[in-house]
């Protein structure tokens, strides 16, 4: 294929890191339109990020894109993704998939009958995850059995804990879960930086997840992780010779003698021009090894980008293939049990009693 060319429907925060990737490959991607609401919205996020925008579905149709990026809120995803899919675009929806049990259930009929739906569950390939991935795959670590996992909420958690533990989405678990707060120090949310010591109260839930394997995650996830310098990501993975916590591998060699290596991560700090504190320094990773191998290196170059939309532009570039016949960069199975994971969350912990799965329509 040539460039990949979208439109974005939607002009939310989500809806401009698209922006950022069209922007920091021009010759990989091309931002044909975003869709807005109104008048007013379309010529202000035209101004203010120098792109083409419109209120006209006609326009954005006759375009003909590869795929069609849906970047509107949380409970409008499912069934915006589901109108562009019947007018026979392929679809490249943020996440969840869906918040309810019968509107992901719809779109796995949708899938059934030949829609093309990609939900952007990029996490399994930040840079660090990727690298991660790919130690775990080696069998370095032997069986793996339990995973101590505050790396990402809900849905973006069952992910990657399903991928560190080697899980296929089809087993069947349980879930006891329940939310806590706590006083947390104000330092950064999606838009403003707070340096004036402020307090307030922030949700954090903790959950046990058994798989019918026997497999075992302990989740514990504070929304601050994302963006606060104080709240950080962790995770301990166990396997049967050895353990992983965060970069550092813990395992035992042939001879059955005990090695600790750590999985060396390089970086570059990037500077740019934007008001956004979030935005202004970008750590950019350059490449990642573990014993002396590669295990990352940029697949579009040093090109500015964070991990978050470096793995989102790899997805987007794999739908555009999806939807010309490639395979799907995340098998729309994998997504809907992600939902279908935080729901089943949300009722243990609403409950206050263990959550059992159940089989559905795409196990």
């Amino acid at each position: 294929m040539g460039k990949t060319r979208f439109i974005i429907v939607g002009s939310g925060w989500r809806s401009l890191y698209y922006v950022r990737i069209a922007k920091a490959l021009p010759d990989r991607f091309e931002l044909c339109a975003m869709l807005c609401r109104t008048e007013e919205k379309a010529q202000r996020m035209a101004c203010e990020n120098n792109i083409h925008t419109t209120t006209s579905e006609d326009e954005c149709e006759a375009m003909k894109p590869d795929v069609v990026v849906v970047a509107v809120n949380k409970a409008s995803i499912a069934e915006v993704s589901i109108h562009w899919l019947e007018k026979g675009f392929c679809v490249l929806s943020e996440t969840p998939a869906a918040l309810e049990l019968p509107m992901l259930q719809r779109l796995w009929e949708l899938h059934t009958n030949g829609a093309k739906l990609v939900v952007n569950e990029q996490y399994h390939l930040y840079p660090i995850y990727r690298a991660l991935l790919s130690i775990t795959e080696s069998g370095i670590l032997g069986e793996k059995s339990c995973l101590n996992c505050s790396l990402a909420h809900e849905y973006h958690g069952a992910s990657l804990m399903r991928a560190l533990l080697g899980i296929h989405q089809s087993e069947q678990f349980s879930i006891s879960a329940k939310t806590y707060e706590f006083p947390t120090t104000e330092t950064l949310t999606r838009y403003d930086r707070f340096t004036d010591g402020r307090v307030s109260m922030k949700k954090r839930t903790v959950a046990t997840i058994e798989f019918q394997s026997g497999k075992v995650v302990l989740y514990d996830f504070d929304g601050e992780q994302y963006r606060s310098p104080i709240r950080r990501n962790t995770l301990r993975l166990q396997g049967v010779r050895g353990e992983i916590i965060d970069n550092t591998v813990h395992y035992l060699d042939a001879e059955n003698k005990s090695v600790t290596s750590d999985m060396v991560v390089s970086t570059r700090q990037v500077r740019t021009d934007y008001d956004n504190p979030n935005l202004r320094l970008i750590d950019e990773v350059t490449d990642i090894s573990f014993e002396g191998k590669s295990l990352y290196r940029p697949q579009f170059g040093l090109c500015s980008l964070a991990q978050d939309e470096t793995a989102m532009a790899t997805m987007l570039e794999r739908t555009a293939l999806y939807g010309h016949g490639g395979l799907s960069p995340y098998p729309l199975e994998n997504a809907l049990q992600d939902a279908y994971t935080m729901i089943l969350m949300q009722k243990a912990v609403e409950t206050g009693e263990k959550v059992f799965s159940e089989i559905q329509s795409w196990n």
